[in-house]
């Protein structure tokens, strides 16, 4: 089975998978295969969307059920759980929508909401906005790297004759001063 096979058969598991845990390369890698034709976007985008929509609702009832046991059996969560709540008190509707956009507290903060006195249905709501807004905005990046990519990587084949020329006419300018520099230097030696 070739790699681009099996892009094609499980990449949509990857991304949900991906994007359930944590998932900001996987589904930037996904934008990137459907950029390239091996994915759909639009599926990329759903895969991911789901994904992170229920990991973080998980999280989030987790947290509302079990938070302090299951920070007491965690303690590396409890300083990111720490820095989570207190952006929580000063920025209630903001970190709903936005945490998923901050590295280090993506995966703490739903569990964090889950502990505090945010309102399910409120925190279900933002939460399918944000996760929509997320989805969309890292798989189309991903999409975009792979056009900018492939756009450096076709200029580069536009100007691919000119650059081997380029340092053909380089190494020859090269060749020449250090044949100069010796002929020179046993000419000097000769008188």
């Amino acid at each position: 089975m070739t790699f681009e096979i099996l892009i094609q058969k499980y990449g949509y598991l990857a991304i949900l998978i991906g994007a359930f845990l944590e998932g900001e390369t996987i589904l930037v890698l996904g934008g990137f295969a459907a950029h390239r034709g091996y994915l759909f976007l639009p599926y990329v985008i759903l895969a991911a969307f789901i994904g992170t929509l229920f990991g973080d609702q998980l999280f989030f009832f987790i947290g509302r059920f079990k938070g302090r046991e299951f920070l007491d059996r965690r303690p590396k969560w409890r300083l990111r759980a720490e820095k989570a709540q207190r952006l929580l008190e000063r920025h209630h509707t903001l970190v709903i929508i936005g945490f998923r956009f901050i590295y280090g507290i993506r995966t703490v903060t739903p569990f964090v909401l889950g502990m505090s006195n945010v309102k399910t249905w409120r925190f279900i709501f933002l939460n399918f906005l944000s996760a929509l807004t997320w989805a969309s905005a890292i798989g189309t990046a991903g999409y975009f790297f792979g056009v900018t990519i492939e756009a450096i990587l076709n200029d580069i084949k536009h100007y691919e004759r000119l650059i081997i020329l380029g340092i053909a006419g380089f190494g020859v300018i090269i060749w020449s001063f250090k044949f100069l520099r010796k002929k020179n230097s046993r000419h000097d030696k000769s008188i």
